[in-house]
């Protein structure tokens, strides 16, 4: 397990290469560049920290922060000021919990997502990471939408050895979702992953669906604990955070799961996601493998960010 996380933090230091580019290089200049704390200094890094997808609310949060610190501290040299930034942009992403209680109890994991951010993927990733840790999966294809969907994931179930509980192109979600949750209870499963559809610009209707979703889990599984888990692109920056706060008003968004994370020069949105939403990133997905799925800290988040390596 510390082989694997030591290799994730590997890839994640080398997926994050084109954020650090975006970001870190344009700190070091900056740290180097001046002589001395001004306005000027604080309103470089507040533009550095812009571009890099960190978000403007977090971003004036981080600098506030920072800039009280200088000041109790007494700093004068921008060179000490790199090591309280990172500590500083740690502090900004503690969210209130980021509790894996699914991974304790009979539960139902909720995806939802627009449709091509790697919600499938992350689904069948997921139902993998589970059953490796000895828990009896079943998924639930509620994806009824998009005809490559329920394909898409038996391909995945296949892959992860888990039993799939599918419907018709079409059929209506929320009967999927009642089939899969007879199908866990009847063979006692640990955890039911139920991939839903991804469509956002027609908020009603999704927002209907999704009550029937709830509705449905609420009478017939009570006892299962309930996770919501958004999926979002990495890729996309700001527009992630957009989507992230849209599903948050249609769902009780619990979790977030942020793919694509290697090769953007945009993964700074993790800390803008953390810090401007208070929900926790629960997992994020830097590859293709089942592997590239792991559980986030944002404490070794920033340590890639900044190629730094605590082990070593």
């Amino acid at each position: 397990m510390a082989e694997e996380k030591k290799g994730f933090f590997k890839r994640l230091v080398s997926g994050l290469t084109k954020t650090r580019d975006n970001i870190v290089a344009g700190f070091d200049s900056l740290f180097t560049g001046y002589s001395t704390i001004d306005d000027d200094f604080y309103e470089e890094l507040e533009e550095i920290l812009i571009m890099g997808d960190i978000g403007i609310n977090a971003t004036t949060a981080i600098l506030d922060r920072l800039k009280e610190q200088v000041k109790i501290r007494n700093i004068k040299d921008p060179k000490a000021c790199k090591e309280l930034l990172i500590e500083t942009i740690k502090n900004q992403m503690t969210v209130d919990s980021t509790e894996y209680e699914f991974e304790n109890r009979k539960s139902v994991i909720l995806v939802i997502g627009v449709n091509g951010v790697g919600k499938t993927t992350s689904v069948g990733k997921l139902a993998g990471k589970l059953k490796d840790q000895g828990k009896k999966v079943i998924l639930g294809a509620a994806d009824t939408f998009r005809a490559a969907a329920g394909e898409q994931l038996t391909q995945w179930a296949n892959r992860a050895g888990v039993e799939i509980i599918g419907g018709q192109d079409g059929a209506d979600p929320a009967s999927v979702v009642y089939d899969a949750v007879a199908a866990a209870k009847a063979r006692n499963a640990d955890v039911l992953i139920c991939d839903t559809a991804g469509r956002l610009h027609n908020k009603k209707n999704l927002m209907e669906e999704l009550r029937k979703i709830y509705r449905i889990l609420e009478r017939e599984y009570p006892e299962a604990y309930l996770e919501t888990l958004v999926v979002l692109d990495g890729t996309t920056g700001q527009n992630a955070l957009v989507q992230a706060r849209q599903f948050a008003e249609v769902a009780n968004v619990t979790g977030i799961i942020l793919t694509k994370l290697d090769g953007t020069a945009k993964g700074g949105i993790a800390v803008a996601i953390q810090s401007e939403l208070d929900i926790p990133v629960k997992y994020i997905g830097v590859g293709e493998s089942i592997d590239d799925l792991q559980k986030f800290d944002a404490n070794s988040f920033v340590d890639a960010l900044f190629d730094i390596h605590p082990d070593e």
